[in-house]
């Protein structure tokens, strides 16, 4: 039975550092579990939601307390010390509870209460202040079809089917598929029959240019003699919707071995002999099972408790993440050079082509095409490759109560080869790295509907649309957060295909996603929050620069326009001495007088040391006028009176002072 439980002086330890710990009050509520800090005056608030939590693990009683270590599938870990273990039993148990939709039901009626168990995922008690319109609009963010239209599709060589409208031929398809041309409902129908699943060659990424086509599917049921003339057909059909290239390429994301072992069940690969025109191509890419055995020795080693570099380093090679990372990514090269370069079309599939099959598809449409490198591509590119095509999430990322054997962080991998190619080109990709973390958090936690169900099928009848909230509209609102302060649209990198190296010193450790909550391992504030900074500083000094400039012209403006009255005046004055043309600044406002100057020569401000000056009459000038002196604070030096003018003086070469010439 769930307990909604608030603990009080419960100790939160540091991973990095232990012997640093913060107490509070620990809070169980229907959603979240809450941890608030009692220091006297600070608040800190650490919120996890129950769905995103992987593990609980209640660990033996001390003297300080009971310990409970909290494992979260965004890699964040809790260490709990709670204080009495009766409390630490309760939370416990409520929180192996609210953290497994449909774990008691499962244990009773299993397959009645699968809907039910759906409808405990947060993403249907989530309720923002959205009214129903936009929550429906939300919704109608992404059109697939716009993808398809953008690419020319359909035209002459590709048509939309509606063969699968009512997902009578393959369940885990899409209603909506492109086909070639001239593929008949026959044949596709054959075709599906062949395939495991139902999931025929279809296709994902038409590439315009040449005409170039990238088809997926799932492992023919081939075993180890049987042929099937509408799946020939169709792959021949394919060919024809290529008229550069004569011959196209069926590659199995799969290791041989694999293959071989499954015709002794029934299924495998295409047989070259059967089919006209293609090439065969294993990539060896592992299975689910060896990717969760892997990433979970990849997050043993990036424990703080690592004592060397050398242990980091052993660990890390021997988990072989980035050996499947590197996997991955040359498998996507090859079919994205294959296609851009050689302008061959080609099918790939592996065994029923929803995890390794969208993995390779998706990198290749990341290096194909700048569109995908953009915020909106990348979300297009998941909907399309991974939602629309039957990825299947609620099983690989365990959102309810099932079969361990089938969780596989399969989708990390993919948003990981996308961080890899985001180190190699930094101008090339809109997006920040902070834009797949949120992605990939939210895709575990449930909070949107976009990535509940195993395929377009299940979400319809759950009523996704209608009862839950779509992330992609919300990041679009807050893409400000993650736009990439390198992005070039115009640079070499970001047009046309990204010339990737698969080399080994070219993979880096994500540390950024699995140390994303190790306040101690590394900066907080990364590279790339430091871009953004210098970005916004630039922006204000930009603003501030231009209105200083706008400020200056009107001050010029100003200027000008009294020089030219002062002078229309001085002009017109019969009495005014007369200035040479060299003279384009009056005196100051106070030596004219009705148009006249009666001020004596000591008491202009000299402008110009080429200024030549010619008094009326010098003698005519009294000594109360002399007493007026200069203005100190002028900045602008003042004719000395201190000694008569006569015809003969002249200015000492090093002197400021100008040259008088009596009349």
């Amino acid at each position: 039975m769930v307990k909604y439980l608030d603990v009080e002086n419960v100790r939160l330890l540091d991973r990095v550092f232990p012997r640093k710990r913060r107490v509070g009050t620990l809070y169980l509520t229907a959603t979240h579990t809450i941890f608030v800090e009692n220091e006297a005056g600070v608040r800190n608030e650490t919120w996890v939601l129950h769905s995103l939590v992987c593990s609980v693990e209640k660990q033996a009683a001390a003297a300080s307390g009971c310990p409970l270590l909290i494992h979260c599938k965004n890699f964040q870990v809790l260490h709990f010390v709670i204080p009495g273990e009766r409390e630490c039993h309760d939370v416990h148990l409520s929180l192996q509870r609210l953290s497994q939709p449909g774990g008691f039901a499962h244990q009773t009626l299993a397959v009645l209460c699968l809907a039910e168990s759906y409808m405990e995922l947060y993403c249907f008690s989530y309720k923002p202040n959205v009214d129903e319109e936009n929550r429906r609009q939300e919704w109608d963010f992404l059109d697939l079809q716009a993808d398809y239209s953008r690419m020319g599709l359909p035209n002459s060589l590709w048509k939309l089917s509606p063969i699968n409208q009512h997902y009578k031929v393959s369940d885990t398809y899409p209603a909506d598929l492109f086909v070639p041309e001239s593929a008949m409902p026959p044949v596709i129908v054959g075709s599906s029959k062949f395939r495991s699943r139902g999931r025929f060659p279809t296709l994902s990424y038409y590439y315009k240019e040449n005409h170039a086509a990238i088809c997926r599917s799932s492992q023919p049921l081939s075993g180890f003699s049987a042929r099937c003339l509408e799946d020939e057909q169709m792959l021949q059909a394919i060919l024809r919707s290529n008229p550069s290239s004569d011959f196209m390429y069926v590659v199995d994301t799969r290791p041989k071995l694999n293959a071989i072992a499954n015709r002794a069940a029934g299924k495998g690969y295409e047989n070259e002999d059967n089919y006209s025109n293609i090439k065969f191509r294993f990539i060896g890419i592992e299975n689910i099972h060896v990717m969760r055995n892997s990433q979970q020795k990849m997050l043993e080693v990036c424990e703080p408790r690592s004592p060397s570099m050398s242990n980091f380093l052993e660990g890390l090679e021997s988990s072989g993440w980035l050996k499947h990372i590197k996997a991955v990514l040359d498998a996507g090269n090859f079919i994205a050079k294959a296609v851009a370069e050689e302008g061959v079309s080609m099918l790939v599939h592996c065994s029923d082509g929803w995890d390794r099959t969208a993995q390779v598809c998706s990198v290749a449409c990341v290096l194909l095409d700048p569109y995908y490198r953009t915020l909106r591509g990348l979300m297009v590119l998941i909907e399309k490759e991974w939602v629309s095509f039957g990825h299947k999430f609620s099983h690989r990322c365990n959102h309810l109560v099932g079969d361990p054997k089938e969780a596989s962080p399969i989708i990390d991998q993919f948003l990981e080869c996308v961080w890899q190619l985001m180190e190699q080109f930094p101008c090339a990709f809109e997006f920040s790295e902070r834009f797949l973390i949120t992605i990939h958090s939210h895709i575990y936690s449930c909070q949107y509907g976009n990535f509940i169900g195993n395929n377009q099928r299940e979400r319809i009848e759950l009523g996704v649309r209608e009862k839950t909230h779509s992330l992609w509209s919300y990041l679009w609102m807050n893409r400000a957060d993650y736009i990439n302060p390198l992005y070039r649209p115009d640079h070499s990198q970001t047009r046309g295909l990204l010339q990737l190296s698969t080399a080994p010193y070219c993979f880096k450790f994500w540390s950024g996603l699995y140390n994303h909550f190790d306040r101690g391992i590394h900066p907080r504030q990364s590279a790339e929050d430091c871009l953004r900074a210098i970005q916004e500083e630039t922006q204000q000094l930009e603003e501030q620069l231009a209105s200083h400039k706008q400020k200056i012209a009107q001050l010029e403006h100003e200027q000008e326009w009294s020089v030219t009255q002062k002078s229309t005046t001085f002009d017109k004055s019969p009495t005014a001495w007369t200035l040479n043309n060299g003279l384009n600044l009056a005196n100051t406002p106070q030596d004219y007088t009705g148009g006249s100057i009666t001020s004596s020569p000591c008491q202009l401000k000299v402008l110009d040391s080429s200024l030549l000056l010619l008094p009326q009459d010098l003698n005519q000038t009294s000594d109360s006028n002399l007493s007026n002196g200069s203005d100190q604070e002028s900045g602008i030096a003042d004719l000395s009176c201190r000694s008569p003018l006569s015809e003969d003086s002249i200015r000492d070469p090093d002197s400021d002072e100008a040259v008088y010439i009596a009349a």
